[in-house]
């Protein structure tokens, strides 16, 4: 069996330990030959495909590496126009590939989907994603890694705030999901956590914010990249046709911190994290929760159950059908334990 690898969307860490354990699971358990393809689905696109073998010397020592050895694309489309589509089946048809181990999020899965509808490509999905926002996957690898780094983000920046007394807004990635705000925020002491899934209340923040001006005189706000106010629209950064993700958020501390400066004593700073939260070793969590998934990945390429993506649930690693995760979102639901727990504690939602 010829298998192909790729990775798409952001990187995140763990991608190399996912690509690791595949590689060495089809080799030693499914004696496959395993091409790399480079750049995600924009590999394929193309007069010629471009990828490499990859054997189990090309895979060993890159477990605790960040980023990925093959590189990625989260603006990539194979289904853009018909002309780009015809193409990728030439070049899929020449590279004689039985399936494709598709590595990334619900934009990865949906195009993996999408190809398999109109190509009939043979898929099985790994779930990436620091947002952890893949539906029917309670733990996406590359999230755990995030939160540990917007978590240290955060205690540096309270140094900071204590110091001057000042009111620091820590903006996360997470586009329309809460997950990285949410748990970074209450592992990270913050005060007030605004997520995508709740429309703040201006007042209200403004309200906590000179509270703790009078009582202890510094504020940290963790605030997802999706978080709006009440009323309010999202904060794009800017847009992107043609892309499986054309929109991109960012900014929406910077906004906060206008919105707030008039009505308080304290100065208002925003400190927008951006792409440092992709990047770096994953955590020991991460690599092993990788591994199960490329196993698993390859358990499923071996076996013959194409069209469905590894996935974790109940702790326990399965799978899906990929149709079911495609061109969806897993987001904080308003009953979520940490939710009561954020509140219980005294945090505020906004």
């Amino acid at each position: 069996m010829r298998v192909g690898v790729l990775t798409g969307g952001g990187d995140c860490p763990g991608l190399n330990a996912v690509i690791r354990a595949v590689t060495k699971s089809l080799i030693h358990h499914g004696h496959c030959e395993v091409l790399g393809i480079a750049d995600g689905f924009e590999g394929l696109i193309g007069e010629a495909p471009r990828t490499r073998p990859l054997g189990w010397e090309q895979v060993s020592g890159i477990l605790h590496m960040g980023g990925t050895l093959l590189g990625t694309s989260n603006s990539a489309n194979p289904m853009k126009d018909a002309a780009t589509l015809a193409q990728v089946g030439k070049n899929l048809l020449a590279l004689g590939l039985d399936v494709v181990v598709a590595i990334g999020g619900d934009g990865t899965m949906s195009i993996a989907h999408g190809l398999g509808q109109r190509l009939g490509l043979a898929c099985v999905g790994v779930p990436k994603t620091i947002d952890n926002d893949i539906a029917l996957c309670e733990r996406s690898f590359g999230f755990d890694t995030a939160v540990a780094t917007v978590t240290d983000a955060l205690r540096r920046i309270e140094s900071t705030a204590y110091s001057h007394h000042r009111v620091m807004i820590v903006e996360t990635m997470g586009r329309h999901a809460g997950w990285l705000a949410l748990e970074a925020g209450i592992a990270g002491a913050a005060d007030v956590i605004l997520l995508p899934e709740i429309d703040y209340d201006l007042q209200t923040v403004i309200e906590r914010c000179r509270e703790r001006e009078q009582r202890q005189r510094y504020t940290i706000v963790c605030i997802g990249e999706g978080a709006k106010e009440r009323g309010g629209s999202l904060t794009v950064r800017e847009r992107i046709a043609h892309s499986p993700d054309p929109v991109r958020l960012g900014g929406v501390g910077h906004v906060l911190r206008e919105q707030l400066q008039p009505h308080l004593a304290s100065e208002v700073r925003a400190t927008v994290l951006g792409h440092v939260q992709r990047g770096g070793d994953p955590t020991p969590f991460d690599r092993v929760l990788a591994t199960r998934f490329g196993h698993h990945a390859a358990r499923l390429v071996t076996q013959g159950q194409f069209g469905r993506m590894a996935t974790l649930q109940g702790g326990q690693i399965g799978s899906v059908p990929i149709s079911e995760v495609a061109n969806t979102q897993r987001k904080v639901p308003l009953d979520h334990e940490l939710i009561a727990i954020a509140r219980d504690i005294g945090v505020c939602l906004g």
